[in-house]
């Protein structure tokens, strides 16, 4: 056990023998976490993307509601009264009437 964990830490399996065999396994073994790690890192930076477009659909939300309320308040009977009597528009005395027009004769 002891010869062997002093030959591993030598590194004297890289230059024995069959050091072709373990330099491709060491390769692979890099490769393989170099990509684990490019993934991870992409998968962090698209949850930042996420979060950031969350907080953008809420900001982008409540604008929505605020110009929306604002412009309920500017469609009501009064908010109009106000904005022609500026103008010099008065609201009339009499109320509308219905004009019928009956059908009779055909042109």
């Amino acid at each position: 056990m002891k010869k062997g964990l002093v030959a591993l830490l030598k590194g004297t399996f890289l230059v024995s023998g069959t050091a072709p065999k373990n330099w491709l396994f060491i390769v692979f073994a890099s490769l393989l976490a170099t990509i684990m790690i490019a993934s991870s890192h992409s998968a962090d930076r698209k949850v930042h993307e996420i979060a950031a477009l969350n907080e953008e659909v809420k900001q982008l939300r409540s604008e929505f509601v605020e110009i929306r309320s604002r412009a309920q308040r500017l469609k009501l009977e009064s908010t109009i009264r106000e904005s022609v009597i500026e103008v010099g528009l008065l609201p009339t005395e009499t109320p509308p009437v219905k004009i019928i027009v009956s059908k009779t004769e055909q042109y």
